[in-house]
Protein backbone atom coordinates (compact mmCIF):
# COMPACT_ATOMS: atom_id res chain seq x y z
CA UNK A 1 0.00 0.00 0.00
CA UNK A 2 1.63 3.31 -1.18
CA UNK A 3 2.14 6.10 1.73
CA UNK A 4 -0.74 8.64 1.83
CA UNK A 5 -0.59 11.59 4.02
CA UNK A 6 -3.95 11.99 3.79
CA UNK A 7 -4.69 8.82 5.20
CA UNK A 8 -3.06 9.70 8.75
CA UNK A 9 -4.56 10.09 11.54
CA UNK A 10 -4.54 13.15 13.87
CA UNK A 11 -1.73 11.42 16.17
CA UNK A 12 0.08 9.88 13.13
CA UNK A 13 0.13 13.19 11.85
CA UNK A 14 1.61 14.87 15.53
CA UNK A 15 4.46 12.07 15.71
CA UNK A 16 5.65 13.01 12.05
CA UNK A 17 5.38 16.69 12.89
CA UNK A 18 7.38 16.22 16.07
CA UNK A 19 9.88 13.98 14.48
CA UNK A 20 10.47 16.10 11.38
CA UNK A 21 10.88 19.80 14.36
CA UNK A 22 13.41 17.90 16.29
CA UNK A 23 17.27 17.99 15.80
CA UNK A 24 18.84 16.93 19.33
CA UNK A 25 16.93 15.52 21.23
CA UNK A 26 13.95 12.42 21.94
CA UNK A 27 10.55 11.60 21.38
CA UNK A 28 8.68 9.60 23.60
CA UNK A 29 5.00 8.27 22.64
CA UNK A 30 3.22 7.05 25.83
CA UNK A 31 0.65 4.27 25.08
CA UNK A 32 -2.18 2.89 28.19
CA UNK A 33 -4.24 0.01 26.89
CA UNK A 34 -2.79 0.43 23.30
CA UNK A 35 -3.64 3.50 22.69
CA UNK A 36 -1.52 6.60 22.67
CA UNK A 37 -2.42 9.36 24.99
CA UNK A 38 0.32 11.03 25.11
CA UNK A 39 3.81 12.36 23.20
CA UNK A 40 6.74 13.71 24.70
CA UNK A 41 9.41 15.82 23.19
CA UNK A 42 12.86 16.56 24.82
CA UNK A 43 15.32 18.55 22.58
CA UNK A 44 18.53 19.94 22.79
CA UNK A 45 20.94 22.68 22.23
CA UNK A 46 24.10 21.52 20.49
CA UNK A 47 27.17 23.68 21.29
CA UNK A 48 30.57 23.19 18.92
CA UNK A 49 33.55 23.29 20.93
CA UNK A 50 33.93 27.56 20.13
CA UNK A 51 30.72 27.87 21.32
CA UNK A 52 28.86 27.92 17.98
CA UNK A 53 25.56 26.10 18.07
CA UNK A 54 24.84 23.62 15.69
CA UNK A 55 22.10 24.13 13.45
CA UNK A 56 23.45 22.72 10.02
CA UNK A 57 22.38 19.44 8.93
CA UNK A 58 24.57 16.27 10.25
CA UNK A 59 25.67 15.39 6.26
Amino acid sequence: MPFNASNLTEIERQILASLQQIRFGSLEIVIHDSRVVQIERSEKLRFDAKGKALNESLS
